[in-house]
């Protein structure tokens, strides 16, 4: 049996797609989570083989973390599904996927991602091929690395301090990074740069 974590938005889409998969008999759906801080002690809890995660659910400094194996509270392997106009938001992971994170789009069947979570357990490259071309289509991004990680904390609220601690620098350096996405984004606001950037695709 693969043990499954279903971390996506919606209790509706979490339930739908629990009942499928369970329903599958080699696929046993162990817990669900319907935040990033709930994704992180579901991980560390019940300790799935493979967690199937809503990209928009996680911050993008989170998820390559986890994916990489650096998170202290992760494991297992992870099936990201991403909404395709918004590929290049995970285009970072994307690019050094390995076998411990798979991509699906959002649109597939749930056969498709039944089918994900199978290879992924097993160890096998799990990748959308129409992902990968939709992401490479997207202009590329202006913003560094960092700036896309203190915006990506940025667009869920947090004021500058709780994100200077999110990511473990100084208050100081997010306001400048702040600076420089406002100034290369042509926003007035952050609100605005997290609507440009997140239309442009590049969080």
């Amino acid at each position: 049996m693969v043990r499954t974590l279903l971390a996506l938005k919606g209790r509706l889409v979490r339930g739908a797609l629990a009942h499928l998969l369970d329903a599958e008999g080699d696929i046993d759906v162990v817990g669900e989570a319907a935040t990033a801080h709930a994704l992180r002690e579901a991980l560390r809890d019940d300790r799935p083989d493979v967690a199937v995660v809503d990209a928009d659910l996680v911050p993008l400094h989170q998820l390559a973390r986890i994916a990489a194996g650096g998170d202290p509270d992760g494991g297992g392997r992870l099936l990201v599904l991403v909404e395709r106009r918004r590929a290049a938001r995970v285009r970072p992971v994307l690019a050094e996927h390995g076998r411990r994170v798979g991509f699906l789009s959002r649109e597939v069947p749930p056969q498709r991602i039944a089918e994900g979570v199978r290879l992924l357990a097993r160890g096998q490259v799990v990748l959308d091929p129409e992902l990968v071309v939709a992401a490479l289509e997207v202009a590329d991004s202006p913003l560094t690395p960092r700036e896309r990680e203190v915006l990506d904390v940025a667009a869920e609220g947090h004021p500058v301090r709780d994100i200077a601690e999110k990511l473990a620098v100084s208050a100081g350096t997010v306001r400048n990074h702040l600076s420089r996405i406002m100034a290369k984004t042509g926003a007035r606001t952050r609100l605005e740069a997290v609507r440009i950037a997140r239309e442009s695709g590049w969080i």
